[in-house]
């Protein structure tokens, strides 16, 4: 019988993605937290969804809150760690609008593939009320200071490129559009792609547009690797 902690046996063989016990139970939160909401989903309803014992899901989280948290993370944590990345490299930097351009493309590029690829749609949870208490904030200070690279792109570009001062903000914000255009259906294979080649004809730099793609396909894989097929995922 397969179980998931010393003395805890399921109630079923496993039915769920994921490594690990705590990965089913992420997972199946996930598809419950989207599909009907975090208020109308409770812990019985997610260890039902794994196959396991209330009893057992609270071996690996206190509470729901914690689920719902660390799910909100993740949906952060790999843009959070590639944007790092590349606002830190020095490589491309001094080199003009191009390579400027390249930084911040990579990181709408790679960002907007997260949140397209991964399995479920986890960005419609920011909206929740929830997720502003305070128990969510190191959820919120990553993706505040996600913004704020995307800032400091944006402004490292205007400083060599005719383009609004705004723009890093502005292209957070089209990322995070994704998120809807998700849950309405409307997701290509290439909208993370589109979103950010849109960013650089914003940026007046349209007509660099296969240089600055070639500079940010580097950047992308030196510091990260490639996302799962937008099409091949949930739009939960």
């Amino acid at each position: 019988m397969s179980t998931v902690g010393p003395g805890r046996p399921r109630k079923q063989q496993a039915v769920r993605r994921g490594a690990t016990a705590r990965d089913e139970i992420l997972d199946a939160a996930a598809e419950l937290f989207t599909g009907q909401g975090f208020a109308n989903t409770s812990t019985r309803a997610i260890a039902d969804a794994v196959g396991i014992r209330q009893s057992s899901l609270y071996h690996h989280f206190s509470t729901k809150d914690e689920i719902l948290g660390e799910l909100l993370g993740g949906t952060v944590s790999t843009s959070l760690a590639f944007a790092r990345a590349v606002h830190g490299h020095p490589g491309e930097a001094g080199r003009g609008p191009v390579a400027a351009a390249a930084r911040l493309h990579a990181v709408v590029l790679f960002d907007g593939s997260q949140l397209c690829s991964s399995r479920w749609n986890l960005g419609v949870l920011y909206h929740l009320p929830e997720a502003r208490a305070e128990v969510f904030q190191p959820f919120m200070d990553a993706r505040k200071e996600l913004r704020t690279i995307y800032a400091d792109l944006g402004r490292e570009l205007t400083a060599v490129a005719d383009s609004e001062a705004s723009l890093g903000d502005t292209a957070f914000r089209l990322v995070e559009s994704l998120i809807n255009l998700r849950a309405d259906g409307l997701i290509s294979a290439d909208s993370a792609s589109t979103t950010a080649d849109t960013v650089m004809f914003l940026a007046g730099l349209r007509n660099d547009l296969p240089a600055v793609r070639a500079i940010s396909g580097e950047l992308s894989s030196r510091f990260g690797a490639a996302p799962e097929p937008a099409l091949a995922a949930k739009s939960a």
